[in-house]
C-alpha cells in the first residue's frame, strides 16, 4: 500500500508537470551521480524564478526551481554486499546560480524537500524518515547559450528529525538544456 501511495504521488506530480504549458517550464536536466554504494539517475523540470536577485556589470545572482525525479540504486542493502535496495525520490529545490556577466562558469547551490519511496538502508547508513532535505553545491560550464554541464557535491539528511539519520552524500554530474 506504501508503494501505491507514494507512486500514485509521483504520477500525480509528473501528470500536472505534463499539463503545464510548454511555455512555462524553462528547462530540463538528466543528471546521474553516485556515493555511498549508491548510483542514481534524475530529470528534473525548471522554472526561472521571475527576475534576478541581484545583478551587476560584475556578478549576476539568479535562481530557478528545480523539480525532479530520480531511481536510486543502493548496492549493499541492509550493509549485505550484493544485496540491493531501489528507491524513488521525488523533490523540489529552488537553486540558486551565480555567475559573472560574459562568463561560462558558474557556481550553484540550493537546499530543498525531497520524499523517498521507502527508508534508505545502504553501506551502513540508514535514513529514518522518507522527507529528507538535501542539499546542493556546484559548479557549470555553459556549453551552448541553451546548454550547459555541471559537476556537484550533494547530501541528504532529515535534519535530525528522526534518528538514525546517518546522511547520504553524492556526487554527480548534470546534463541541461534551456527552452527558447
Amino acid at each position: 500500500m506504501k508503494h501505491l501511495t507514494f507512486s500514485t504521488l509521483a504520477a500525480s506530480l509528473l501528470l500536472a508537470a505534463a499539463h503545464i504549458p510548454a511555455h512555462a517550464v524553462d528547462g530540463a536536466s538528466l543528471e546521474f551521480g553516485t556515493g555511498n554504494s549508491t548510483q542514481f539517475a534524475r530529470g528534473s523540470l525548471q522554472w526561472n524564478f521571475q527576475r534576478a536577485i541581484y545583478e551587476s556589470d560584475r556578478i549576476a545572482i539568479k535562481g530557478y526551481w528545480d523539480l525532479s525525479l530520480a531511481q536510486w540504486r543502493g548496492n549493499r542493502y541492509q550493509n549485505r554486499p550484493g544485496e540491493h535496495q531501489n528507491l524513488t525520490e521525488i523533490g523540489i529545490t529552488p537553486m540558486f546560480r551565480i555567475q559573472q556577466p560574459g562568463s561560462k562558469f558558474y557556481g550553484e547551490a540550493g537546499i530543498g524537500a525531497h520524499l523517498l519511496s521507502e527508508l534508505y538502508d545502504n553501506n551502513n547508513r540508514k535514513l529514518s524518515t522518507a522527507l529528507e532535505f538535501g542539499s546542493q553545491l556546484g559548479i557549470g560550464y555553459n556549453i551552448s547559450p541553451r546548454a550547459d554541464v555541471g559537476l556537484s557535491i550533494q547530501h541528504y539528511s532529515n535534519g535530525g528529525i528522526k534518528h538514525p539519520n546517518s546522511g547520504v552524500n553524492f556526487v554527480s554530474l548534470k546534463v541541461s538544456y534551456s527552452f527558447p
